[in-house]
């Protein structure tokens, strides 16, 4: 059971000193780390436990950001690791994003491309799918605002994620591409073949994407077969 930000500040955080605050956050980030690498290496475990380990990592960011918090109460400097910094950068560049193009496909699905054109106060959304699955393609349409689109990209820490996510020795499966354009820098270009972020569910979910991978849809025939 996960408590609340608050609740942990109660219980963790008040009255420590700040070699004991330094302490709780560093034992917070060996968590959180442990918690993605898991994720990441086990794609399509199903998550039986309750809290899952992604309602665990999500909890322990805050508690995170309530540790920091307090020790810098207490006095102390916070410097942000390497890591840290990259990340922030990364979201604060999110201001000046000018463009978003996600595809995802493989060899019987199909590939769907997605882009995202970021306006003075809207997103524009464009939808292709290749080859073609719908008579047309879908329009151009006003979908978020400005401001929402880019707190949910935010929110998905997309600076901590690796260039690129590969499954090693399978050389087909579900390919995905995510490409970000920027006003005053160079854009960011991630891609996989059948492995993914830790939170790669939330970007699918914030650009509304309902996809499978090609090892799930095997799965579902399986099962189909079994039950004939």
């Amino acid at each position: 059971m996960m408590i609340s930000p608050e609740a942990y500040y109660e219980v963790a955080l008040k009255d420590k000193t700040q070699p004991e605050l330094l302490e709780e956050i560093q034992s917070l980030k060996e968590e959180i780390a442990q918690l993605k690498q898991y994720i990441e290496e086990h794609p399509y475990e199903p998550e039986e436990m309750f809290p899952t380990r992604r309602t665990r990592l999500k909890c322990k960011r805050e508690y995170l950001d309530q540790a920091v918090k307090a020790y810098e109460e207490a006095g102390g400097q916070y410097i942000p690791t390497e890591a840290e910094q990259k990340s922030r950068s990364f979201d604060a560049a999110l201001d000046s994003i000018k463009k978003l193009v996600f595809s995802i496909g493989g060899y019987f699905q199909g590939h769907e491309i997605i882009t995202y054109t970021v306006t003075d106060d809207k997103v524009l959304l464009d939808v292709k799918h290749i080859p073609l699955r719908k008579p047309i393609d879908l329009p151009v349409y006003d979908t978020f605002d400005k401001e929402e689109f880019i707190n949910g990209l935010k929110k998905i820490h997309i600076g901590e994620w690796k260039r690129d996510y590969m499954e090693l020795g399978v050389m087909d499966g579900t390919q995905w591409e995510l490409k970000i354009y920027f006003e005053d820098r160079e854009p960011v270009e991630i891609s996989g073949c059948n492995a993914y972020p830790y939170n790669f569910d939330d970007l699918m979910e914030l650009l509304g994407i309902e996809w499978e991978s090609e090892e799930e849809d095997m799965e579902e025939l399986e099962d189909e077969e079994d039950l004939d």
